[in-house]
């Protein structure tokens, strides 16, 4: 949590500020900047727990998960740990009145929403199989669902019908 995600959402933000400098924001803007950071740095927590509880690994490529992550915040974001670093971010931006985080944080998207296209999704792909694709359906990557997904890790609805269906015509 303190390499990846720390460095993103901590480190370069503090050195882009110059220690965290404050350009004096409105208290209105501090308060929704304190949600943003409090909310991001939750998730945050939430998805690294996911990734050693559920997926028995780490969210790093040096000690990939052993299983596909798919529950808690997962059922409603794919890509929820990147959305929280970013929140993490546009948090400090708004607390801090610092127009060069919010530039920062639009970088920050396009690296890792590339990186996701072009690495992780086709290394989820034919490491998971069908199971990645069926959640990679159902579940965006990077606006929430308004309902929890509630596949069965492994099929889709459409094949669970043909199934049934299928049952039925015997």
């Amino acid at each position: 949590m303190v390499a990846q995600p720390g460095l993103m959402g901590g480190l370069v933000p503090y050195w882009l500020t110059g220690g965290w400098e404050s350009a004096d924001s409105p208290l209105v803007l501090k308060l929704v900047g304190a949600a943003l950071l409090a909310a991001g740095l939750g998730f945050l927590a939430h998805t690294v727990i996911r990734f050693v509880v559920e997926g028995l690994g780490t969210p790093s490529p040096v000690a990939p998960t052993e299983k596909l992550v798919v529950g808690g915040v997962y059922r409603y974001l794919r890509n929820p740990m990147y959305v929280a670093v970013i929140a993490v971010i546009l948090g400090q931006a708004a607390i801090l009145g610092r127009p060069v985080l919010l530039v920062y944080a639009a970088i920050f998207w396009l690296v890792v929403a590339s990186f996701v296209r072009f690495y992780e999704e086709p290394t989820l792909s034919r490491r998971y199989g069908e199971q990645y694709a069926a959640y990679r359906r159902a579940v965006r990557g990077w606006w929430p669902r308004l309902t929890p997904w509630d596949g069965d890790h492994g099929s889709t609805r459409t094949d669970a019908a043909s199934l049934s269906t299928a049952g039925a015509a015997k």
